[in-house]
């Protein structure tokens, strides 16, 4: 491992180090990045500000624990108090955690009978005396349906070349229709309502786009549903309602509670979780200044605003075995609330692999299995003894979970090839599309590994193989694999999904219940990465439930950034030898050195060094927001590698952006031109349009990313940022994730100091709060082991 610098390089001059190219000198900030602190309301997140939330360079998204979820809630001030001065960056993740620890606590007062009966009631199913039915008796929500059959299911065509007139990315179909001028209809009544209440008129579009139609007269009723409008935060809706109410406006309003309750559900699945204890909502409630927490929480149970749930407790490590009179004592459980969106989709998931799990008898001593000679011949032909074992365990049983590192991808590639070599519809999807292109190669290397495979093999049989490689938005959305039968099930018997730990639950629920009965599903990933970007850790759950087949591989990642990365999977910071300069140590005094020495990295030292341009180098930074946060990263780079007035929308033509067609998605593209219909890009030969209402939305500057985006891909060359005021944030998870992503080339422009190896000896990741292990064990037998 080298430090300091590559070969060839020169020290930099003093003067050039002490006076870098910061985020005000580096030019234009991009678009998408937050209002202006003036406006007071600021606009809402962009989609990838939402998938990974840092207003500072410390790392967001998927490590954040119960703590730092309640503790924004400490910015809500009291309506009678004057709202926050500082707007910041919308959810304000830093200055609401300043605002929780210095903010008075809620005033108790009286509480009624009933909200006394209610925390009494709360404490005693916690302890396990009372069952949460004894006092919430709503029924069971429904279970969603099935996704619906595409109108006309398709394969995708693989051109040679690009179509040559895209269709503009329009808005989901979820969103209303925009009129002319692109304005949302409705938006001129809520412009009016908002100005009345001392909020930014601009944010018309955003309400009438969450509120529907009649949003103005919702806003004149309940002022604090513009809590419901991404980026909003509570001071800013208690400073609106003020406006609009006057004297009647009061920290107790139920109206209040019940937006504060939804707001904090919402920010807790911002952050992953899918449900919270009751006891830290009613926290987070108490420092948003709410008198009565339990009467708050009563009230949004009864609306149906929150579901109730009760999750059975472990029991502890040496705990007596409970004797038979005790059978019908109660369990201790835990209780969550949560909303009713990813309570149903962690729900149906579990059903769905439940059912799965189920899909074959269990095989008795001495039976085979049906097809046991084509899949043992398929396993003896293996390339590998995990792939061979991969392919047993896949003929036996419905669901398997599969984790390894990079190498290990080709074992559920060799399945694949497999099960297509046998007659079945096999199929491999990818978090990203760079995943994609590495699977699809892997298949065209294994065109077939059944018994009838080998030397004489047909080469025409590569490219039907490597057409099994999908992504798993395409294949939800019929635009990649098979599509769906004549009952919406995807025309599949074998889905091997890859990077599985990038899967929220509300994909994951969709894409299992897109499954018809009878297929097999193997859910295959690291389990070092981050988890998804979206509420749910569906992977690290099901492997903790122990309730499927888990194949673990002895494939180990070759090379030097395969043993530094192997080795901070188990929590070791060790030096490895580099002789080819695959992994350099930059160490830096500042951010603003860190932006310095990145594009030094970026645009002179690895292409002279190591042979890889600029645009096949990408930089991995713990953040948006800070000064080496990727906005600042991004304005440097683009200052020297692309310079240029940004004269579509911020943005000119080749410069590198990572387009968000969906919260926690990221592709990589490059900007072509603009003209009525938007922003033209290409990306990766897939041309999109971004229509011109949704770029700053949708599109950001792309040479640098934070880890979350960047999960799932790999470029030949990374160079992660490691500033001093990230350290604080950083994981293991973060660590692993980041320093993966290169392939023949990692630099680390490190200013973290200490913090590094601690997290990676210490702090694993950050926890979230879901259901689906307890769903699962609750209703799926424990997985034979041996």
């Amino acid at each position: 491992m080298s430090t300091d610098r590559l070969a060839g390089d020169a020290t930099p001059a003093p003067e050039e180090a002490d006076s870098p190219a910061g985020p005000e000198s580096a030019g234009a900030r991009a678009p998408g990045a937050p209002g202006d602190p003036a406006t007071g309301t600021a606009p809402g997140h962009a989609p990838d500000d939402r998938s990974e939330p840092a207003a500072t360079s410390a790392p967001a998204g998927a490590d954040r624990n119960d703590a730092g979820t309640v503790a924004a809630a400490g910015a809500a001030e009291s309506p009678g108090r004057g709202a926050a001065d500082e707007a910041g960056t919308p959810g304000g993740e830093d200055k609401s955690r300043e605002a929780a620890e210095t903010s008075g606590g809620a005033g108790k007062g009286g509480r009624s009978a009933a909200a006394e009966a209610l925390a009494a009631a709360v404490r005693a199913v916690e302890s396990g005396e009372r069952s949460a039915a004894s006092f919430f008796n709503d029924a069971p929500a429904a279970r969603p349906a099935a996704p619906a059959a595409p109108a006309a299911p398709r394969e995708r065509a693989r051109a040679a070349a690009p179509a040559a007139a895209p269709a503009p990315v329009r808005p989901s179909a979820a969103r209303p229709a925009r009129g002319p001028g692109g304005e949302i209809p409705g938006s001129g009544d809520v412009r009016e309502v908002l100005v009345a209440g001392g909020a930014p008129e601009t944010l018309a579009g955003k309400v009438a786009e969450t509120l529907g139609e009649h949003a103005a007269e919702a806003l004149r009723e309940d002022p604090w549903q513009l809590l419901a409008v991404p980026g909003v935060r509570p001071d800013q809706a208690d400073g609106f309602a003020r406006s609009l109410l006057g004297p009647a406006c009061e920290p107790g309003d139920e109206r209040r509670a019940l937006a504060l309750t939804g707001w904090l559900l919402e920010r807790a699945a911002l952050e992953g979780h899918t449900a919270l204890e009751s006891s830290a909502l009613r926290d987070a409630l108490a420092k948003a200044s709410v008198p009565d927490p339990d009467e708050a929480l009563r009230t949004a149970i009864a609306e149906g605003a929150v579901l109730v749930f009760q999750d059975a407790l472990d029991a502890p490590a040496g705990a007596r075995p409970r004797a038979a009179e005790d059978e019908d004592a109660e369990q201790p459980v835990r209780v969550l609330l949560g909303l009713d969106r990813y309570a149903l989709a962690e729900e149906s998931l579990a059903d769905g692999l439940a059912r799965l799990a189920s899909t074959f008898a269990p095989v008795q001593d001495g039976e085979a299995p049906v097809g046991d000679a084509e899949w043992e011949g398929a396993a003896a032909a293996a390339p590998s003894a995990s792939a061979a074992e991969l392919i047993r365990t896949v003929a036996a049983h419905g669901l398997v979970s599969h984790s390894g590192g990079e190498a290990a991808r080709a074992e559920p590639a060799a399945l694949v090839a497999a099960a297509r070599a046998m007659g079945l519809r096999a199929y491999a999807a990818a978090h990203t599309e760079d995943g994609r292109r590495r699977l699809a190669a892997a298949l065209s290397e294994a065109p077939g590994t059944g018994p009838e495979a080998g030397p004489e093999a047909d080469p025409d049989e590569a490219p039907e193989a490597a057409s099994a490689a999908v992504t798993v938005a395409g294949l939800l959305a019929g635009a990649e694999g098979p599509g769906r039968d004549e009952e919406g099930a995807l025309a599949l018997d074998l889905l091997a999904v890859l990077d599985a730990p990038q899967l929220d639950v509300e994909t994951a629920a969709m894409l299992v219940e897109s499954l018809p009965d009878g297929a097999r599903l193997v859910l295959s990933g690291d389990p070092g990465v981050l988890w998804s970007a979206g509420p749910g850790r569906v992977f690290a759950d099901l492997v903790a439930a122990r309730r499927c087949p888990q194949v673990v591989s002895r494939t180990p990642d070759p090379g030097p950034i395969g043993e530094l990365v192997s080795g901070i999977g188990i929590g070791e910071l060790s030096q490895v030898e580099a002789p080819g300069k695959e992994v350099v140590i930059v160490p830096v005094r500042d951010a603003g050195e860190a932006v310095h020495r990145t594009v030094q990295l970026v645009a002179d030292s690895v292409p002279r060094a190591i042979g890889v341009p600029p645009e096949q180098t990408q930089v991995i930074t713990p953040g948006h927001g800070g000064a080496a946060g990727t906005r600042a990263l991004n304005a440097a780079l683009k200052d020297r590698l692309n310079p240029g007035p940004g004269r579509f929308g911020g943005f000119d033509p080749g410069d590198r952006v990572a387009y968000t067609p969906a919260p926690g998605r990221t592709v990589q593209g490059t900007v072509v031109s603009a003209d009525a219909e938007g922003l033209r890009l290409d990306c990766a030969g897939t041309p999109v349009v971004v229509v011109r209402e949704e770029v700053g939305e949708l599109v950001r500057h792309g040479w640098a990313l934070t880890a979350h985006q960047a999960a799932g891909a790999r470029w030949p060359a990374a160079v992660v940022v490691l500033p001093g005021d990230a350290a604080a944030g950083l994981t293991r998870a973060w660590v692993y994730t980041a320093f993966g992503r290169g392939e023949r080339h990692l630099s680390v422009v490190h200013g973290a100091d200490a913090a590094l190896p601690r997290a990676v000896a210490e702090i694993p990741f950050k926890d979230r709060t879901t259901r689906l292990r307890a769903l699962l064990q609750a209703q799926v037998p424990p997985a034979p082991t041996g």
